[in-house]
């Protein structure tokens, strides 16, 4: 089954197929008429044929061949610095002190295209709030990100931003290579996003949305929903202003208590998590909601068989080089700099992964950490893998036990909702 099946609903993508005239046909129109041909038709070249079709034939062929899973696309932290100081994260204080060199980066998408993978997410700190995910702004390397994008022609690039590094000069060269977009992380309305943040961000963020849509430049947006703004951030004022910018889709991630001082209190209740699963599909739904694709990562688990990470969709790879199943779970024992790209997908870690794949039946509860807290610290200690976090050290099972309430409340909840829409 290939990538486009994988995040699919069937039932709305048959739906679709019927209203020629409908919401999504608009979402279409609107997509094709406000934005820049060429980096429309290069994203669908590299994402769809490269990656969907050619690059899915060979991924397919190597995972046969080596017994592993191969991503359709790498998530990588080209430096660890950030040019902010929110609230709660330690990148300021400590994350300058790790990046990946250009040749290192460029090595890497090489050896990743032989095997099959033609897409790159460049990531930093974003989107978590109040945890850690690995600090930094990706944009701070925008330099030989462009390098990239220019040598890896054939690969579509995107990058999570605060946004306060676009400027003329950048959304020049975004149209000039054509095969890199941007989401925004935003936490909602001023306030909110600028009590973490600081003063001013959120403006910012506007501004850099608005001369994106004066280039004609795509851009999505990244939101981290935790029990304080989940009502929020999908209101329809909130969406309607994103909409209002230019903004075309929208990415949701459920809040994850990574770092030793993480705030458990973010977590959502189980009646909050079935309202954002409800929500999101409300927004994306064939009619109603709002002209804007929205992916639930944590929510949208049955459309994509379970959990994503470790090659099923994704891997990622920290600023110091090391090579991890998810970039919330922070073990590992490959690194970029010691093996190749198929060593580090073949250590034993991700071999466990994909063993245990999919790790329960319901796919509301998709995550080894989050849903089944049991189970990460077994596959890290049979592994041999050790804490990869550039701040302090982690255990699986003190990463794990902060879970452990959590999956316990949300068992009964999420198995009611699988057993009334799987019946």
């Amino acid at each position: 089954m290939g990538i486009t099946d994988k995040i699919s609903h069937a039932a709305e993508r048959k739906a679709f197929e019927t209203i020629p005239d409908g919401k999504w046909a608009h979402y279409t129109q609107r997509l094709i008429r406000e934005n820049d041909p060429y980096i429309l038709k290069t994203f669908l070249t590299n994402a769809a044929y490269e990656g969907g079709f050619r690059g899915y034939q060979t991924a397919q062929e190597t995972a046969e061949k080596y017994d592993i899973n191969v991503p359709w696309l790498i998530l990588m932290d080209p430096t660890s610095a950030c040019n902010m100081h929110c609230t709660g994260c330690w990148a300021a204080e400590y994350g300058h002190k790790q990046s990946l060199p250009f040749e290192e980066m460029d090595r890497v998408l090489t050896e990743a295209k032989a095997l099959g993978t033609h897409a790159c997410l460049f990531t930093g700190g974003e989107p978590l709030p109040g945890g850690k995910v690995a600090g930094g702004e990706p944009l701070l390397r925008k330099k030989d990100i462009i390098r990239l994008c220019e040598k890896h022609r054939d690969m579509a690039f995107h990058a999570f931003t605060n946004g306060t590094l676009i400027d003329e000069d950048f959304c020049q060269e975004m149209l000039r290579v054509g095969n890199f977009f941007v989401s925004i992380s935003v936490e909602g309305f001023e306030e909110a996003n600028d009590g973490r943040r600081g003063r001013g961000h959120f403006q910012k963020a506007l501004d850099a949305m608005d001369l994106m849509r004066s280039h004609r430049i795509p851009f999505g947006v990244s939101i981290c929903y935790t029990s304080r703004n989940y009502k929020v951030v999908t209101s329809d004022e909130f969406l309607d202003l994103l909409i209002s910018k230019g903004c075309v889709f929208a990415w949701y991630f459920h809040y994850m208590p990574v770092g030793l001082n993480a705030d458990t209190s973010l977590l959502l209740t189980p009646e909050q998590r079935t309202y954002m699963k409800d929500r999101v599909r409300e927004i994306r739904g064939v009619t109603g909601g709002k002209e804007l694709y929205c992916i639930d990562f944590q929510n949208d688990g049955e459309f994509a068989g379970g959990c994503v990470a470790v090659g099923c969709i994704y891997c990622h790879t920290n600023a110091a080089g090391d090579v991890e199943p998810c970039v919330f779970i922070h073990y590992s024992s490959a690194n970029i700099r010691e093996k190749s790209f198929l060593e580090c997908l073949q250590q034993p870690l991700f071999k466990l992964y994909r063993q245990g794949q999919p790790f329960n039946g319901n796919h509301l509860r998709p995550c080894p950490m989050l849903e089944n807290p049991e189970l990460l610290p077994k596959m890290v200690a049979e592994s041999g893998a050790h804490s990869t976090d550039l701040e302090a050290p982690e255990s699986a099972e003190h990463l794990c036990e902060k879970c452990r309430a959590y999956a316990d409340c949300w068992k009964p909840e999420a198995d009611r909702l699988w057993g009334q829409e799987h019946p």
